[in-house]
Parts: C-alpha cells; sequence; structure tokens
C-alpha cells in the first residue's frame, strides 16, 4: 500500500510538472509565437506588416499567435515576456529597433525562448536582429522623386535623422536631378500626425511638389494630403500605390511580414542563428513598388535596369 501511494504521488507530480513546463517544438511546428509592438498593428504601415507576419507563421506553421501593443519600455516589455512566458511561447519578436536594448536586459531569464527584433544589434546568445537596409531602397525612391518633380523641390518627412533611408533618398533625387532641392524635416517620433501635416502644409506653399513620408502613422495621412493638392508621394515601407496611382509614384517597401515566415522557418530548422543579419535588395525582402502610370515607361525600365545591377553588384547607381 506505501509503495502505490509513493507511485501514485510520482505520477501526480510528473503531470503537474508537465503542465507547467513551456511549450516545445514538435518535428516541423513552432507551437507558440509572441509579437510586441511599441504602438499599434493598425498604423497601415510598419506596426501592420508585423502583424501580419505573425498571421502568415499562423497561417503556415499552424502556430497560436500572441500580441501586445502598446509596449514601449522596459517595464512593460518584460512584463509582457514573462505572460508570453507563461503561455509557452518559445519564439518572440520585438517589432523594433528599440526592443534590442530591452531583450539584453532579460535573455539571460529565458534560455528556452529566441528573441528577436529589428534594424539593432544583438548581444545575447539567444537574440537575433534583422537589419532591414534602407539606403538602396531610400536612393531609389529618391531617383523617382527627382525624375517626376516639376519644381524641382522636394520634401522628406522622416521620424529620426538615424533612418539611412533619408540619406538615400537625398543622393538618388540629385543623381537623377541636379537641379533639384531637397528639404529634409524630422517629426522626431513614428507617430505625430499632427506634427507631420503641418510640416507637409509648410512644404506645399513653399513649391514642393513630391513627398517622401518616412514614417509609421503619419504615413497615410501625408499621402492623402498630397492627394488633396494634386501633388505626389513616394509611399514608405508597404506599396501604397492603393492610396492613388496618380499620387503615389512608387514605394520604398520591406516586407517584413515575409522576414518573418523565413525567421520561423530557420527557427524550426535549428538555423536560427544569434547575433545581427542583414537583409537587401538581394534577399527578396526590400524593393521598389508598383510604378505609378505618370512615370514613363523608359525611366521605368532604367529604374529596373539599376535595381537589377545593385542586386547582383551591390553598387549603386553613383558608384
Amino acid at each position: 500500500m506505501l509503495m502505490w501511494r509513493y507511485t501514485y504521488l510520482i505520477f501526480a507530480l510528473l503531470v503537474i510538472l508537465s503542465s507547467c513546463a513551456p511549450a516545445q517544438l514538435s518535428s516541423g511546428h513552432v507551437q507558440k509565437v509572441g509579437l510586441l509592438v511599441p504602438d499599434t498593428i493598425d498604423d497601415q504601415v510598419w506596426g501592420t506588416k508585423g502583424y501580419k507576419g505573425l498571421l502568415r507563421i499562423q497561417a503556415k506553421f499552424g502556430a497560436e499567435v500572441f500580441y501586445r501593443e502598446g509596449v514601449n519600455s522596459k517595464a512593460a516589455t518584460a512584463h509582457a515576456v514573462k505572460q508570453f512566458h507563461e503561455k509557452g511561447v518559445t519564439l518572440i519578436f520585438g517589432h523594433g529597433s528599440e526592443y534590442g536594448e530591452y531583450f539584453d536586459e532579460i535573455a539571460g531569464q529565458y534560455p528556452d525562448v529566441h528573441f528577436v527584433f529589428f534594424n539593432g544589434e544583438a548581444k545575447k546568445k539567444n537574440v537575433t536582429s534583422f537589419n532591414l537596409q534602407g539606403h538602396a531602397m531610400g536612393f531609389f525612391g529618391g531617383m523617382v522623386a527627382g525624375h517626376m518633380t516639376k519644381t524641382n523641390n522636394i520634401g522628406v518627412i522622416a521620424a529620426f535623422e538615424w533612418q539611412p533611408e533619408v540619406d538615400g533618398f537625398f543622393e538618388g533625387a540629385l543623381y537623377e536631378n541636379e537641379n533639384a532641392h531637397v528639404d529634409v524635416e524630422y517629426v522626431q517620433n513614428w507617430d505625430d500626425i499632427n506634427t507631420a501635416l503641418e510640416i507637409a502644409e509648410r512644404m506645399i506653399a513653399d513649391g514642393v511638389d513630391v513627398i517622401y513620408p518616412a514614417g509609421d502613422k503619419f504615413s497615410v495621412p501625408i499621402i492623402e494630403k498630397m492627394k488633396e493638392y494634386g501633388l505626389y508621394a513616394i509611399g514608405y515601407v508597404t506599396d501604397q500605390s492603393d492610396l492613388g496611382e496618380r499620387t503615389v509614384l512608387t514605394s520604398t517597401v520591406q516586407h517584413v511580414d515575409a522576414l518573418y515566415e523565413l525567421v520561423a522557418q530557420k527557427f524550426i530548422d535549428g538555423e536560427l542563428t544569434s547575433g545581427t543579419t542583414y537583409v537587401d535588395f538581394q534577399d527578396g525582402v526590400v524593393e521598389l513598388g508598383a510604378f505609378s502610370p505618370l512615370v514613363d515607361e523608359s525611366f521605368q525600365q532604367k529604374m529596373t535596369k539599376a535595381i537589377e545591377r545593385y542586386k547582383k553588384t551591390g553598387k549603386l547607381p553613383n558608384e
């Protein structure tokens, strides 16, 4: 009787421990994936791309997915990661560069979780950063703006000074049109629509006829503003030609959603390494979107050749 009770207690303990343990990968599947977004998944640009990536993982791999919005501090990140871990999540995406700092502090507490973030430097063994190269896409977008401007006044409304696509856009516009004047202003926020629209109104009053809105929430409102005035825009992060093909000349596209699926596949195959990885046109993650019918065919062909050359050699037209 004593032996039977002892065996029963061991069995009960094993059941309890197995129910509390984080879910592990089964062959060919990732079971639970989490996404942290600093603001919202409804911005129609960066945040939406991350959410679509999460849904792609759910659809392709049958994963159970979780997400949290407004996770924009160390404390909020630590709390959300703890909740995910308790649910058995083993792959967590932090949708932004700010998560590099946050993950660096907490990754050691969760050795059974792999953390992924974007556009930064990964330091821990269970953390990976994917850096989407922005300089070339900005350069090609700038070429289109330089070609299509009628006033030779082009505007860039960006979030922060460190965005590589901004320098690229500036260089591309001047390469294509040496007479162009490029006015660059910064909102100091990805999502401040009011400030961005005030800048846009000021630029329009100064004769700017093409604007590159390199931000999240304010990208779409600025394109709608340019449409009101019958002016042009270059789309940002997603192909925004659906906002008006006679307004959006082209878009600088980053297929972040496709990258999510690629990362999940690498995780499943045991090939998701730590450290920093760079992706660009050559990886099929960055591209120019559809051209407006207003962009002449000969220039479109010129752009296509320039992009193909860049894919093969890594050299921009000014190199």
